[in-house]
């Protein structure tokens, strides 16, 4: 499939949408601008010495150096990046854009991340599940190819969301088999891969199959890794023309100035060096942190994990939870997810938190 076939697994009444055109859409230059109706004057909380007039301006709704620093930081081009307000804006841009209202179906595999069937759920669309497949050759989570590719043309499904490193299970997927799976369904499906947790997995990216897998999508965000949750900055990485689409489907203004501003210095060299060398920490914490809960006998498996988490099932876990929490420690509670009634997800602190969850558990084991 080519980049600009990709459009014909856009909805057909969205294939010519316009989208809004916004006063910043146009590419006009001068010196007075009385365009948008903004307020001719700064508001007296904003920074006197910021660019473009501050915040009183609407911003660019793409703007060129972030998109040019996120296709860097990549490995893509800038018109193959759509940026946007972390991965959940793209995640509900890519189920509106290829899927009718009340009509159609994704497919997810659980235990995965709850955005992708919320946003199908609001948007009328039927959620398939193939659950991954616990237990591989290595104790890791799996998913099942080929189950997948047959549910996805059972049901007729337009989008197939994949999360690698998966979330909460820390398993990434063979790219070999991504590759395979949008192959089979390039004239059916757009296979959405999330890599929110990337950096964390020293794999190579969804993204290097771009060049020859039009119906294609990843997703990044400058939320973990780069230590932005706040800013809200994701990306969609995809064919140019499905970014055309995505981006006509897009509210006019998705990008706040102050929060783009602050994600170019976050990419900017040397703080790409600081983020890389705490990757390289967290990489570290996490098999040290893995090898101390597995030695707790009140732990009853620890899955490996290429993210900055671990899912971990415990003998008892709502005390493991009284126990963190006593000591002042907050982790995500799993057991309402299927198959993961006994588990708690833990995210991968400094070296002090670290040692405080392993001091917490052990109190509890001595306790039980």
């Amino acid at each position: 499939m080519s980049a600009t076939d990709v459009t014909a697994l856009v909805r057909p009444d969205l294939r010519a949408f316009a989208g809004y055109r916004s006063a910043r859409s146009e590419s006009l230059r001068g010196d007075v601008w009385l365009n948008a109706n903004e307020s001719p004057w700064a508001n007296p909380a904003d920074d006197p010495s910021a660019t473009a007039g501050g915040v009183r301006r609407y911003p660019d709704p793409q703007p060129a150096a972030l998109r040019q620093a996120l296709a860097g930081l990549y490995g893509v081009a800038p018109g193959q990046v759509l940026a946007g307000r972390g991965s959940d804006e793209a995640i509900d841009l890519l189920v509106r854009a290829l899927c009718a209202p009340g009509d159609g179906a994704i497919v997810i595999t659980t235990p995965t991340f709850g955005m992708y069937a919320v946003s199908a759920r609001l948007h009328g669309v039927r959620v398939v599940d193939v659950p991954l497949l616990e237990a591989g050759c290595n104790g890791a989570y799996s998913c099942d190819f080929d189950a997948v590719a047959e549910q996805a043309e059972a049901a007729g499904a337009r989008l197939v969301f994949l999360c690698s490193p998966g979330n909460p299970t820390g398993s990434a997927l063979p790219l070999e088999a991504v590759d395979a799976l949008a192959t089979r369904l390039e004239r059916q499906a757009v296979v959405v891969v999330d890599e929110a947790y990337g950096e964390f997995a020293q794999a190579p990216s969804a993204a290097t199959l771009l060049a020859r897998r039009a119906n294609l999508a990843v997703l990044r965000t400058l939320s973990k890794a780069h230590a932005l949750a706040a800013a809200r900055i994701g990306a969609v990485l995809a064919a140019p023309a499905l970014i055309d689409v995505l981006r006509r489907c897009q509210a006019p203004y998705p990008l706040p100035t102050p929060c783009v501003e602050l994600a170019l210095h976050a990419l900017a060299p040397e703080a790409l060096d600081v983020t890389r060398a705490r990757v390289a920490t967290v990489r570290v914490e996490r098999e040290r942190l893995r090898e101390a809960l597995q030695a707790n006998p009140g732990v009853r498996r620890v899955y490996p994990s290429d993210a900055n988490f671990l899912l971990c099932r415990f003998a008892d876990a709502q005390s493991a939870f009284d126990a963190l929490l006593a000591a002042g420690i907050v982790v995500r509670d799993m057991r309402a997810m299927a198959g993961l009634g006994d588990a708690l997800r833990i995210s991968i602190g400094t070296p002090e938190q670290n040692r405080w969850v392993v001091e917490a558990l052990s109190n509890m084991a001595v306790a039980a």
